[in-house]
């Protein structure tokens, strides 16, 4: 099955962007997904192409109007209704890798990329089946970075798109973690050695190590993650 991924986008011409190289653009090339960009100004109805206006209320900047985004919600909606709609918004929920996870394993995603001020409120409440989601607690400039964003940790987790399956099992936040830290050659650098532990060859030990490591790097980088991943086991 192919990876489906519809961008609403005021620039179209942005994509498939960084996602045309390196995994993700060898997966595009063979068909393991499909990206397909929607210009939003081709639902606008006046002859200037409007798809924003000034916020009621006052203030600066401009909203983009929910009488266009609904009409090329509802374009993307009838030509894939199998595929859930995401909004880039810093006011949606922060992603998840257990929601990327999920999207990856479906059929693919419908992205609407806001820009200026954001959203008209009324888009969401006229259309409740839009999933707004943050990439973070960062401004960008518009939603197609986001959009890259997600779309890269989906695509790297369809199957065969990673050289190996464990590659995106033993990661940062799939069991609620940060990823234990990694080494490799030379042995020796900077005066600095590779841990005993994980050249001893005993894999139940490195096991346990690692699990150590993730635990506390964890509780000191991320206290966050970390709260949440002691209430999950109490």
């Amino acid at each position: 099955m192919t990876f489906a991924a519809q961008i609403l986008t005021l620039y179209p011409e942005m994509f498939p962007g960084p996602l045309g190289a390196s995994l993700a653009g060898r997966a595009l090339a063979e068909g393991t997904w499909a990206c397909e960009a929607i210009q939003i100004r081709d639902f606008a109805t006046d002859k200037h192409r409007s798809v924003d206006d000034t916020p009621a209320g006052g203030g600066a900047g401009m909203v983009l109007r929910a009488d266009v985004l609904a009409r090329a919600v509802d374009h993307a909606v009838a030509a894939r209704p199998d595929l859930p709609v995401l909004a880039m918004t810093p006011r949606g929920a922060p992603i998840t890798q257990a929601r990327v996870r999920a999207l990856a394993e479906g059929p693919g995603a419908t992205i609407l990329c806001g820009r200026f001020e954001g959203f008209d409120e009324r888009l969401f409440e006229g259309r409740p089946m839009i999933e707004q989601v943050s990439m973070g607690d960062i401004i960008l400039s518009g939603g197609e970075i986001g959009a890259f964003m997600l779309l890269d940790a989906c695509i790297r987790l369809l199957p065969g798109v990673m050289g190996a399956a464990s590659s995106g099992v033993e990661e940062s936040f799939e069991d609620g973690l940060l990823e234990y830290p990694q080494y490799t050659r030379p042995a020796e650098w900077e005066g600095r050695t590779i841990p005993e532990v994980l050249r001893s060859g005993d894999h139940a030990k490195i096991a346990a190590w690692r699990k150590q490591r993730a635990e506390a790097d964890t509780r000191l980088r991320r206290p966050d993650l970390w709260e949440r991943y002691g209430s999950a086991r109490d």
